[in-house]
């Protein structure tokens, strides 16, 4: 059973799954990173639904390189445009989980959907949704 690790913010959040198990909801490709994070509930933000249209998926791969799918022309393409690129970066949407693995989310995001390209700092706004939810609970 695969383990896949993610850090968001400096914090860990480790999931299993079975292969061939999860409900495949057209949420990437089946069993890819952003796939195994919306069956799992794990906040990875996908603003073109996973088609591989943007980078707010983007993921910076720190153990298990080789539990994963070769990537595709395409993904390669798109990947160009995300910030703070590094020789570790893959799509959540495109790159396929075959082992354990570990995928840390960037500080910075590119969603050209919402911004209309403008960068955006995905540290801060989880921490202000974090805040927000706080304010209400009693």
């Amino acid at each position: 059973m695969p383990k896949v690790t993610f850090i968001i913010d400096g914090k860990e959040k480790t999931v299993e799954f079975e292969h061939g198990t999860l409900p495949y909801s057209h949420h990437g490709l089946p069993e890819s990173f952003l796939d195994v994070a919306m069956n799992l509930h794990v906040p990875l933000e996908h603003a073109c639904g996973g088609s591989c249209a943007c980078t707010t998926c983007h993921l910076i791969i720190r153990k298990g390189m080789e539990n994963l799918s070769d990537m595709e022309d395409n993904e390669a393409d798109r990947l160009d445009t995300a910030w703070d690129l590094t020789t570790t970066s893959r799509l959540g949407c495109q790159a396929v989980i075959k082992g354990d693995v570990v995928a840390e989310f960037p500080m910075y995001t590119r969603n050209y959907v919402q911004e209309g390209g403008a960068i955006q700092l995905g540290k801060s706004d989880r921490k202000e949704g974090e805040k927000k939810e706080a304010e209400v609970q009693p």
